[in-house]
């Protein structure tokens, strides 16, 4: 078990539930609803790779090696690249600030990629044997 990969989950997990619930409450009341899909999109693969990040964590005891910590570390990065992008993506269109929005939107690629990774990782490392 890796605690601190779990505490990880254990917040971002809150903020998933914080941030839909804004989403749902306030959000709607800022922004058109294509904007709110875009912060909801976010708040979306955040809770997806909070969960897979809960799920590293638990298996790091059974399946031990630098690759499911590679994992757990590219499901935090692209928690913050992809969901925190898409999130000020969000907060610049409310503040009207658009030319900001190209150069944020160019990070959410990248939070993608590291899920990806993320995922073909921890495939690497439950496929390894372990003894």
């Amino acid at each position: 078990m890796n605690k601190n990969f779990i505490a990880t989950a254990a917040i971002f997990g809150a903020l998933s539930v914080a941030l839909g619930a804004f989403a749902a409450h306030k959000l709607r009341d800022m922004l058109p609803a294509d904007g709110v899909s875009t912060f909801e999109t976010g708040v979306r693969y955040q809770f997806y790779h909070t969960f897979a990040l809960l799920l590293v964590g638990i298996l790091a005891e059974k399946f031990p090696g630098k690759w499911m910590t590679r994992a757990g570390n590219c499901f935090i990065t692209g928690i913050i690249l992809f969901s925190g992008s898409l999130y000020a993506l969000t907060i610049l269109r409310i503040a009207e600030a658009t030319g900001a929005n190209r150069f944020v939107g160019i990070i959410t690629p990248f939070g993608g990629l590291f899920f990806i990774a993320g995922w073909l990782l921890f495939f690497v490392s439950i496929s390894k044997k372990h003894e």
